[in-house]
């Protein structure tokens, strides 16, 4: 499927879904109540997203200066927000590591560094959202109530990032275990009649090279690199801390109170859940998911004016702007380009 088509169903989803969130939502009273609006908390809104996006470009920079790399904040900001479009237009929001890959080699970064600092900015965001339940949970224990199915997805949380944790960890110190389980799982797969014999012996050392390269890269971050690095994770944990502050100033902004954590609790649940979406950019399910988690504190007629509202300014934005620059940089053959290249490597 091309990026051309990609992008036209995320936008269709988007379209069907903002429709049918807002007509199903909105009532003869919605309009009265957002007439009140704080246009303050709104431009504060606003705002964090800027400082949102600010904060994404240092989080990339100073990965970049871990794997000993330096870029200006001017194309690192080209990075961040070409990974919206990269995200809208594949399952998972997997098409954005591609995208930014591809400006940090025409920036002078290695391919092998740049999987290693798009990888890594991948897993911090996950890590850090995982750890936002517990957390919450530790500081309002009250947070779940009744709710058996939100403790079960909690738990799922919990025990998925303590697997991929492990993974990381393993990956790093142990090699020779990764290779040996992903060669395991290849013989697997050659007796299933997945793998012929003659790719067998191509793909064992394909993937012995590539566990070589980026275990080699992610060392640079734990050895001479690690400052920046922890500096990038701090800087990590400021971003979050900011985009997921944009949803409680909404609803603080359409006049009524919120609960700072149980909304951090719920949004932190949402966004986890995105990724693993298998529509474009999650389109579809975020509306609707949002609209759910804005239920949580404000009436429904509001609640799904608030949505669109949120991923407004918070993703669509930032997919408008992804998107001239990767006309304007590749055009749609060139975006094309980039993610068949992505593919033959995967």
């Amino acid at each position: 499927m091309t990026v051309r088509k990609s992008f036209s169903i995320f936008v269709i989803i988007v379209i069907v879904s903002v429709t049918g969130i807002l007509s199903l939502s909105i009532d003869a009273s919605t309009l009265s109540m957002l007439k009140n609006a704080d246009l303050k908390m709104l431009l504060c809104a606003v705002l964090l997203v800027f400082a949102g996006w600010a904060l994404d470009a240092l989080k990339f920079m100073t990965l970049a200066r871990a794997a000993d790399e330096k870029l200006s904040f001017r194309s690192t900001l080209a990075v961040v927000w070409i990974n919206y479009f990269g995200c809208a237009i594949t399952p998972m929001q997997s098409g954005g590591g591609p995208f930014q890959i591809y400006l940090l080699y025409k920036n002078g970064v290695s391919v092998g560094k740049s999987v290693a600092i798009t990888l890594v900015r991948t897993i911090q965001i996950l890590m850090l959202l995982a750890l936002v339940v517990p957390f919450s949970l530790i500081a309002d224990p009250e947070v779940l109530g009744n709710h058996t199915s939100l403790r079960i997805y909690v738990c799922y949380i919990v025990v998925f990032a303590s697997f991929c944790a492990f993974l990381l960890a393993v990956s790093v110190t142990r090699p020779q275990w990764v290779k040996h389980w992903v060669n395991a799982f290849l013989v697997w797969g050659h007796k299933l009649g997945l793998l012929k014999s003659k790719y067998l012996l191509r793909a064992v050392r394909w993937v012995g090279k590539e566990i070589d390269a980026y275990n080699s890269n992610i060392k640079l971050f734990t050895s001479t690199g690690k400052w920046y690095f922890i500096l990038s994770l701090f800087l990590a944990m400021i971003h979050l801390i900011v985009y997921m502050s944009v949803m409680p100033c909404l609803i603080k902004a359409a006049g009524f109170e919120v609960n700072y954590l149980r909304c951090l609790l719920a949004e932190s649940l949402l966004l986890f859940m995105l990724y693993f979406v298998p529509t474009p950019g999650a389109s579809g399910a975020a509306e609707g998911g949002a609209a759910a988690v804005f239920g949580l504190f404000v009436p429904w007629n509001v609640a799904g004016v608030m949505a669109v509202a949120w991923r407004l300014i918070t993703e669509y934005s930032g997919i408008v702007i992804g998107t001239v620059i990767v006309v304007k940089m590749l055009g749609w053959g060139g975006a094309d380009k980039v993610m068949r290249e992505s593919d033959n490597d995967d």
